[in-house]
């Protein structure tokens, strides 16, 4: 599902319009990554959790040339573990 999709699903259930539908759900995805950005767990009860973790840094290998190796520096990634209600109805279907 695209964010398109999600505005247009949602305009048609609540009635309100795209355009405001849209700016909601892109406010919300902005304050989303504010607060990862910023470090913080976010955290929507029975869906889940968006959590920062930084990934060691390590050595790499070029498939094509197998002999030559890379540094791969340490990073930031973004982890999701999924809520309750989502892993009962993902166990259901």
């Amino acid at each position: 599902m695209t964010k398109r999709e999600l505005v247009v699903r949602i305009s048609k259930k609540t009635g309100i319009i795209q355009q405001d539908v849209y700016v909601v759900v892109q406010k919300t995805l902005d304050y989303v990554m504010e607060s990862l950005i910023a470090g913080e767990n976010v955290e929507f009860r029975n869906f889940g959790v968006f959590q920062i973790k930084t990934r060691k840094a390590r050595i790499g290998r070029n498939p094509n040339k197998p002999d030559s190796t890379v540094q791969i520096p340490p990073r930031k990634v973004v982890k999701f573990k999924s809520g309750k209600k989502m892993k009962e109805l993902l166990a259901q279907s």
